[in-house]
């Protein structure tokens, strides 16, 4: 089982890579694609992004970034205004200590792309359960290349 699903694993990857020639290929946005993206203001500055051509997108990176908080992956929802990329994700927050949930964390961005390089601005906020802000906002700026089979 472990092998399927890590072949599973692999068949994606490898599809999600050949996303960006397709995208030019077929007229779809820039943006499509998979990006190891830097993030200046995150606990850990390194993450994956993954634009689908739907519009949703999908944001991920280490758990033990941040030595206070466990975060869930980022799910979020993108669309070009004006030549550029205009988005926001939504991750799930919780206490490392206690293991109780904490809040809501929504990041925004603004993107411009060149080819496979994109940079741009985020900003941060976060919220408890009734969506009432506990932190932020948090401005940070983003740098982006994406990932291609060689």
């Amino acid at each position: 089982m472990a092998r399927i699903i890590h072949l599973l694993f692999a068949a994606l990857t490898g599809a999600l890579a050949l996303m960006s020639p397709l995208a030019a290929a077929e007229g779809l946005p820039p943006i499509v694609g998979v990006w190891l993206v830097k993030d200046s203001a995150a606990p850990f500055p390194y993450h994956m992004y993954v634009f689908n051509a739907d519009g949703t997108m999908q944001q991920a990176n280490p758990d033990a970034g941040n030595p206070r908080t466990s975060d869930s992956d980022g799910k979020g929802v993108w669309k070009i205004v004006d030549g550029r990329v205009h988005g926001k994700f939504v991750e799930i927050t919780a206490d490392r200590a206690t293991h109780k949930f904490i809040g809501i964390g929504e990041i925004s961005f603004d993107l411009a792309v060149t080819g496979d390089r994109f940079e741009g601005t985020g900003t941060a906020r976060f919220y408890d359960a009734e969506h009432k802000p506990t932190e932020g906002p948090f401005a940070t700026s983003l740098s982006g290349s994406r990932v291609k089979v060689e």
